[in-house]
C-alpha cells in the first residue's frame, strides 16, 4: 500500500489536496476537528512511503497553525475550544495538499493535462518545464554555495556575513535561473513549439483502477468530518 501513493495519476493527488479544503468547512468544533484531522493521519500512516516526510510537513504546517490558535485566544474572547478548533481546521485545510504536492510529478501531470484533460500543449509544455526547473533551484543554490566556499567567499560566524553571503547567493541564483529560462525557450521553439498547432506525447497517460481507489478515498476522507458533524 505504500507504493500506491508515489505511483498514483498527477491528478488523483491534486484532487485529493483539493478535496481536504472541503473536508475542513466542515470543522466547526472541536471533536470533528480532531476526527477528521484523525482520518487523515491514519491514512497517512497507511499509504505513505515515509513517515518522517510527513511529519516535516507538519512541522511547517503547525507554525501557522499555533499563530492562528495563539491569535484567537487572545482577540476571540478567550475561548480555548474556539482558538483550538480554528489552528486544526488549518492542519485540516493544508496538511493533506502539502504533503502529496511533493509526489506530484511534473511531467507525469503534463501527460495527464493534456491528454486526459485535453488542454492546450503549448502552455501545458510549458508550465511542466518551469515546475522541473523550479525543482531544480534548490540543487542550484547548494553549487552556488559551494563554489563560493570553495573560492574563498564563504561566510563567518557573524550574521552580516552570512546576510551578505545569503543576497550573493540570491542573485548569482536568479542570474543563474534567467539564462536556464532563456536556453530552454530557444530550445523549445526549436523544436517547433512557436507555431505547432497539433503535437504528440512520447509518454501515455494511463488511468489505473489504483487510482479510482485513491480518489475513492479522497471522498470519503472529505465526507468524514461531515458525518461527524
Amino acid at each position: 500500500m505504500r507504493r500506491l501513493v508515489p505511483a498514483a495519476n498527477p491528478l488523483v493527488l491534486l484532487a485529493m489536496g483539493t478535496l481536504a479544503i472541503v473536508a475542513s468547512f466542515a470543522v466547526r468544533d472541536l471533536r470533528t476537528a480532531a476526527v477528521a484531522l484523525g482520518a487523515y493521519v491514519l491514512a497517512g500512516a497507511l499509504l505513505l512511503p515515509s513517515p518522517r516526510f510527513a511529519l516535516a510537513r507538519f512541522a511547517a504546517i503547525a507554525v501557522a497553525s499555533v499563530s492562528l490558535v495563539s491569535s484567537t485566544w487572545w482577540l476571540g474572547g478567550r475561548d480555548l475550544e474556539v482558538a483550538l478548533t480554528a489552528g486544526l481546521r488549518i492542519v485540516v485545510l493544508a496538511l493533506p495538499g502539502a504533503v502529496l504536492a511533493a509526489f506530484v510529478d511534473p511531467s507525469r501531470l503534463a501527460d495527464q493535462l493534456g491528454q486526459r484533460l485535453r488542454l492546450p500543449a503549448r502552455p501545458v509544455v510549458a508550465f511542466a518545464a518551469a515546475m522541473q526547473r523550479f525543482g531544480a533551484l534548490r540543487e542550484t543554490w547548494g553549487q552556488l554555495d559551494r563554489t563560493r566556499r570553495a573560492r574563498g567567499y564563504g561566510p563567518t560566524r557573524n550574521p552580516l556575513s552570512r546576510g551578505r553571503h545569503a543576497a550573493s547567493l540570491a542573485f548569482a541564483l536568479l542570474v543563474s535561473a534567467l539564462r536556464d529560462a532563456a536556453r530552454m525557450s530557444v530550445a523549445m521553439d526549436a523544436r517547433g513549439f512557436a507555431g505547432a498547432q497539433t503535437r504528440t506525447w512520447a509518454e501515455p497517460a494511463p488511468w489505473t483502477r489504483a487510482d479510482t481507489g485513491l480518489l475513492a478515498l479522497g471522498v470519503v476522507l472529505a465526507a468524514v468530518p461531515w458525518l461527524v458533524r
